[in-house]
């Protein structure tokens, strides 16, 4: 879908950053996609955010009969004992919502609406003005990344996704490129969950680092780079808020390769002067 000037309040002139060849030096200069001129909506970027991340809940919902299984039976009046339901031959409350192993008053239903709906241009919208903020280095660093890089995003040339295949070389160019002071970072920064989650699949709280958009996620340096701490991987046709954004903040720090970044011109095309 294209977007056209009309709709926005573009930046006035074109974004250009250095890219970098497989061996991380710098090459010469490239002008970015106008989809990086588009103006930063954090409130639109919020709420895209919050619609894709409710799409992935599951709902819950109660047993029916839950709390309810029970021979209890209220006593009634005049027998000295407050009327909550008992069990029978025994002076033990059930059944009721204010007794142990009773049933809960307002349980959660499937029925409800979990899910922030938004509109179709307001979705693609918020995912121009966030895949923008990647080029703001004021909002990256406010997002808490640390990186020496002359610029962001970083482009690097694409034949580097097959001149590199394990972490340690993948360690090696990202420390070229100026950003593996933001992976040693969340590795630093990982650490255990405080409460009952610790028991349910999610010991550990890993932020967030580098995002690489890549038009091959199986080629060899993107999987090397995903086992890094916070690294994730992104093919440009699936590149969202939820990458771009985390939380709902803007300003991720974003490694591309030069194919992809041509790919995200053409999948969000805008027409500006």
């Amino acid at each position: 879908m294209a977007i056209y000037s009309s709709m926005l309040l573009y930046l006035s002139e074109p974004v250009t950053v250095p890219y970098y060849n497989a061996e991380g030096e710098r090459a010469g200069m490239l002008t970015l996609p106008d989809v990086y001129r588009v103006p930063v909506r954090p409130d639109l970027i919020r709420r895209v955010f919050l619609s894709e991340f409710t799409a992935r809940l599951q709902p819950k919902g109660r047993d029916p009969m839950a709390g309810k299984r029970t021979s209890a039976r209220s006593l009634g009046a005049n027998h000295g004992v407050a009327r909550v339901p008992r069990i029978r031959g025994s002076l033990r409350a059930a059944f009721a919502p204010m007794t142990v192993g009773g049933r809960l008053a307002h349980p959660p239903r499937v029925e409800k609406r979990i899910h922030e709906e938004v509109n179709k241009k307001e979705r693609l919208l918020g995912t121009m003005s966030a895949l923008a903020a990647t080029a703001r280095p004021e909002l990256v660093k406010a997002r808490g990344h640390i990186f020496s890089a002359e610029a962001v995003p970083v482009v690097i040339e694409s034949s580097a996704l097959n001149a590199y295949s394990k972490a340690s070389e993948a360690r090696s160019l990202l420390a070229r490129l100026g950003l593996l002071d933001d992976v040693v970072r969340a590795k630093e920064r990982t650490r255990q969950r405080a409460g009952k989650g610790k028991r349910r699949g999610r010991r550990l709280k890993r932020p967030v680092s580098i995002l690489f958009i890549a038009e091959d996620h199986r080629a060899p340096l993107a999987r090397a780079l995903a086992g890094l701490p916070g690294v994730d991987v992104v093919e440009p046709g699936l590149v969202s808020v939820i990458h771009l954004a985390p939380g709902g903040v803007p300003g991720r720090l974003t490694l591309v390769t030069t194919g992809a970044l041509e790919a995200l011109g053409k999948r969000f095309e805008v027409s500006l002067p």
